[in-house]
This record gives structure tokens, C-alpha cells and sequence, in this order.
């Protein structure tokens, strides 16, 4: 009796490992090639789109402010550029704007420029280099003989060119 019991263990311990998948199965490595593209994304706020202006003395020139969050992603190395343009005519006292006015930004904080506004023209206000945020500041100084109050709309542009 002892015998057949030893025998039939031997018989249904052969059965269960021979129905137990291979433990030691031959492993393949592959290597995958992932390629990922990002496209440049960005983001502006801004205090106002309005210039406004008080212009009390021809000998002082009447201040506006656009403070203004510059967020960019782009390639490590690429530029990002902030672009001012006046939208429509310098809006005052008689109408149209005296030959005699002029318009001159100046930028505050890292990468901003200063130059003139002119009408019907971009002009650069700001230059970085790679993603981030910026804020700064636009402070725009109008001349004009005549006093009086005066607002000029504009457009502000970030991109990555």
C-alpha cells in the first residue's frame, strides 16, 4: 500500500509541473524610438488695450501705464518677442492729432525696449530668449500742444517667431 501511494504522488506531482508554463523563458529586448513634438503656446495679460492721456502743459509730456504677464514656451533657444501697434487715430481735443505729437514708449523689467509709436506702424517693445514668464510695464509718453484729454487703443502681440 505504501508503495502505490508513493506512486501516485510521483504520478500527479509529474502531471502538475509538466502543465506549469516554463518559468526560465528566453527575454527579447526592443528598443523604441519615441519622437514628441511641442509647438510654442503663449499666454499675455495686460492691464488695459486703452492708452489714456492728460495733457495739461505742452512742456510736460502726459503719461499712460500697460503693466502687463508674458508667459512663453518655445524651444530652449528661441526668441519671444512683445509688439506694440496703435489701433485707429490718437482720439483729442479738435479731432485729429496735431503734426506737432508724438508718441514714445519705454519698457520697464528684463528685455524691454524703448522706441516711438506711429501710426500704422509695429513697433518692438520686448525681447527674450527661451520659455518663462516675464511681467513688466509699458509706460507711454504723449507730447501735444494742446491740452486736453486723449486715448489711443492698441494692440500688444507675444509670439515666438
Amino acid at each position: 500500500m505504501r508503495g502505490s501511494l508513493l506512486a501516485s504522488v510521483l504520478v500527479c506531482s509529474t502531471v502538475l509541473v509538466a502543465d506549469m508554463p516554463a518559468v526560465h523563458a528566453d527575454a527579447t529586448a526592443v528598443s523604441v524610438l519615441v519622437t514628441a513634438q511641442f509647438s510654442s503656446r503663449t499666454s499675455l495679460k495686460l492691464s488695459s488695450q486703452v492708452l489714456r492721456f492728460e495733457v495739461t502743459s505742452p512742456d510736460r509730456p502726459a503719461l499712460a501705464v500697460i503693466d502687463f504677464s508674458a508667459a512663453a514656451r518655445t524651444r530652449q533657444d528661441g526668441e519671444v518677442v512683445l509688439t506694440v501697434q496703435a489701433i485707429g487715430t490718437l482720439a483729442g481735443p479738435g479731432g485729429a492729432a496735431d503734426p506737432e505729437t508724438s508718441l514714445a514708449f519705454a519698457g520697464q523689467g528684463e528685455g524691454m525696449l524703448a522706441g516711438d509709436l506711429r501710426p500704422s506702424a509695429v513697433s518692438l517693445a520686448g525681447r527674450w530668449i527661451g520659455s518663462g514668464l516675464r511681467t513688466g510695464r509699458l509706460t507711454f509718453a504723449l507730447r501735444s500742444p494742446a491740452a486736453g484729454t486723449y486715448s489711443l487703443p492698441v494692440r500688444l502681440v507675444l509670439s515666438t517667431p
